[in-house]
């Protein structure tokens, strides 16, 4: 198939951000295929049937074993009355399990859904009002704490349940599995007529697939992150997930058959979900997939065990990366580490220069910043993971996807940038909100058209994603974050930029951690509050870091109050949580 000029997804070649740091070999434009996330499976099987998919708890599992369980379940959901278009949720840690079933449930036409084991009941129970599933998968040991208290208030009619051990090569649930969880938890499941995952897997892996229109079927629901209110579910197509997969595809190089991809991240969230779940099976790589974080050591340790020749992809957030830099005598203790950590992506938040070059020079890897967002499946850009690539900035948009700067609060107004060769108005005097078009983007948030009408806008013929972030174009086409829209700062008139203030604090010799967040005030409206976590052998106060805010910030920036603290909290993917800081503060107001 030839490229057609008139797709929607066609992006003019002219654009800037192809001209300086594009990668070779990289295409600007691609074909976006009309297929379901699982004819992409059964293309992989074709070709890799004996090789190994995933690897978990000590125990590899091939494409071809894989995709016999995806077709048990799949004939069993079937026969349990879960139909095209029902909804099922998983409340699981990362396991073989989970990717089994969202497979599975996809397969039949089903949607799946992803729970956050980090949640307490009343979250649950807000994910599920929302989603409304008629099956649960669980599992076993987070069932009696998280689910049964919540349970009967839900339109759940059957739950399936499963132990990490269940496909494992691991004998008896109590059985130590090396430092990666001590022991096996175990936990009574007593729903009536509650189903064991490993009886669904009894059955023969024939099923017949559904008919699915992949521009408008759902294959999941991804929570939104939840940071400026309550979290929404956005709906990505088969079309969306499989042409977000392959965008990733691309950038990683091709198809790479003999590649790992830690999976740390929890599979739940959307960056997991797409970078190391679908991505992996659509480039034929395998899956390192931990139940919980390992520690550095743990990590180093299975790296140089297992058969990483190839490399491997890791997806994480600054933070993880900054502690392997950390790592001490690295080099010395696990020499097989160095080199293989080839293809890193890091996410939800910038990725410093020194962080950069000590995660380099420790570790022998490469890695380079990336952006994405739930509702765009969620990986937009990513920067050059085979030559040079730009620093603070988030890359390039992937093949088929374009960016722009608009207006705050008035898309009506017409884009400010688009980097085409004619615009002019660039750098940071010309910041907007960051919106992006491409396939990946949602279909819409779930039973909210009112937020779907404000977040979603077409302008020239293409459905444009407002991503509420604030940011702006370089002349070089790539794009600089400055902050989310709903967490900009008005002191004294001023707009102050938390993510500004939080990068212009960390160039303190002494300050290893910064969040910024805005306090309410009668006189100013609101005042600039610092969080700070600083290193332990030094004499610092929060006077004298306001000293130094005010010899090297603009008077309007400077943190008004400032807390030192140890390390600032995050949530499950190590992204600090200004909104839990400021709303612990006394002087927040809702």
């Amino acid at each position: 198939m030839e490229l057609d000029i008139s797709d929607p997804f066609y992006v003019d070649e002219g654009k800037r951000w192809f001209k300086k740091w594009w990668p070779e070999g990289v295409p600007y434009n691609t074909i976006f295929e009309e297929k379901t996330i699982n004819e992409i499976l059964d293309d992989q099987v074709k070709k890799f049937a004996e090789k190994n998919f995933i690897w978990f708890l000590d125990t590899w599992i091939t494409y071809k074993q894989f995709q016999d369980y995806v077709k048990s379940l799949a004939r069993s959901l079937d026969n349990l009355g879960i139909k095209r278009g029902d909804v099922v949720a998983m409340h699981l840690p990362n396991c073989v399990q989970y990717i089994i079933a969202y497979y599975a449930i996809t397969r039949i036409g089903a949607v799946a859904n992803g729970i956050n084991p980090t949640y307490q009941p009343i979250e649950i129970l807000h994910q599920l009002d929302i989603t409304k599933p008629k099956m649960l998968i669980v599992l076993d040991a987070l069932y009696e704490q998280f689910l049964k208290p919540i349970i009967d208030d839900t339109n759940i009619k059957t739950i399936v349940y499963t132990n990490l051990a269940d496909l494992t090569n691991i004998k008896g649930v109590k059985k130590a599995i090396g430092k990666f969880v001590k022991r096996i938890p175990t936990g009574k499941v007593d729903f009536p007529g509650a189903i064991k995952f490993n009886d669904l897997l009894k059955t023969e892996p024939k099923f017949d697939d559904v008919k699915i229109d992949v521009r408008s079927h759902p294959a999941t629901y991804i929570m939104t992150g939840g940071t400026t209110g309550l979290p929404k579910a956005a709906v990505l197509t088969h079309f969306n997930v499989v042409s977000n997969a392959k965008q990733c595809k691309l950038w990683l190089g091709g198809e790479r058959p003999e590649i790992g991809n830690i999976g740390i991240l929890p599979l739940f969230h959307s960056f997991a979900h797409t970078v190391v779940m679908n991505t992996t099976l659509a480039i034929g790589g395998w899956i390192m997939l931990f139940p919980t974080p390992p520690s550095q050591n743990e990590l180093c340790e299975v790296i140089e065990r297992l058969p990483c020749e190839e490399g491997l992809i890791d997806a994480g957030t600054e933070m993880l990366f900054k502690r392997l830099a950390e790592f001490k005598n690295l080099r010395r203790r696990f020499p097989g580490v160095m080199g293989k950590l080839i293809l890193c992506i890091s996410s939800a938040g910038p990725l410093h220069k020194q962080v950069r070059d000590e995660f380099v020079e420790s570790t022998g890897g490469r890695i380079v910043e990336g952006y994405g967002l739930s509702e765009a499946s969620p990986a937009v850009s990513v920067g050059n993971l085979f030559g040079e690539s730009p620093i603070g900035s988030i890359g390039m948009p992937f093949p088929g996807t374009e960016w722009g700067i608009w207006p705050v609060d008035d898309f009506s107004e017409g884009p400010i940038c688009l980097g085409n060769p004619e615009d002019t108005k660039f750098g940071i005097e010309n910041s907007g909100e960051i919106c992006i078009t491409g396939p990946q983007v949602m279909r819409g948030y779930l039973d909210i058209p009112d937020e779907t009408v404000d977040t979603l806008k077409k302008y020239n013929g293409k459905i444009w994603l407002l991503t509420g972030d604030i940011g702006f174009m370089n002349e070089d086409g790539t794009v600089e974050i400055r902050d989310r829209k709903k967490q900009v700062i008005k002191c004294k008139g001023y707009s102050v930029f938390p993510k500004e203030v939080e990068e212009l604090l960390m160039k303190h010799p002494d300050i290893t951690e910064a969040a910024v967040a805005g306090l309410p005030h009668e006189e100013f409206g609101e005042i600039v509050k610092a969080w700070v976590a600083i290193r332990e052998d030094c004499d610092l106060s929060p006077q004298s870091i306001k000293e130094w805010a005010k010899n090297n910030m603009a008077p309007y920036k400077c943190p008004y109050s400032i807390s030192i603290m140890g390390d600032l909290p995050k949530n499950f993917i190590g992204k600090v949580q200004r909104r839990a800081l400021q709303e612990a503060d006394p002087m927040y107001k809702k």
